[in-house]
């Protein structure tokens, strides 16, 4: 039961991050802000090096990950499209993320009740990225 659940919550992880990491991209390009460029940017990185932990505990467990769900990603990807196109700002950069931001909370918070059986170092990747995800939202507030 604790590999079971360190495994599901690990894949959980795993779309987390690459959900956010793809959403910081599309955005990316778009800031007008260099201090609000220098926030995703730094976050994504943050993403990054996470998810390099992430898969090789992945890969102690024989397990390739989860990729973000399709039907999820491609609405995101229209909001964001659609937003930017009738209004490309920093605040609606902003806003977008900070949404992506909350949702990757609760998700991530609904994931830990769900796996209770996992592991500690597994527990403890997905509140680093809670952490993260509500440190970015954080930092957004000034754009909103």
């Amino acid at each position: 039961m604790i590999e079971q659940d360190t495994v599901k919550l690990l894949r959980e992880c795993d779309a987390g991050i690459k959900m956010g990491i793809r959403s910081i991209d599309d955005v990316l390009d778009s800031v007008s802000s260099d201090r609000l460029k220098k926030y995703l940017s730094d976050c994504q990185d943050e993403h990054e090096q996470l998810n390099t932990e992430l898969q090789a505990m992945l890969e102690q467990y024989g397990d390739e990950g989860k990729d973000p769900n399709p039907i999820a990603q491609g609405m995101s990807w229209m909001k964001t499209n659609m937003k930017l196109s009738m209004h490309e700002s920093d605040h609606t950069i902003a806003d977008l993320i900070t949404d992506g931001c909350n949702m990757g909370v609760k998700s991530l918070n609904r994931y830990l009740n769900q796996y209770k059986a996992a592991d500690e170092v597994s527990k403890d990747i997905a509140k680093r990225l809670i952490h993260l995800e509500e440190q970015l939202a954080t930092d957004l507030r000034g754009f909103l």
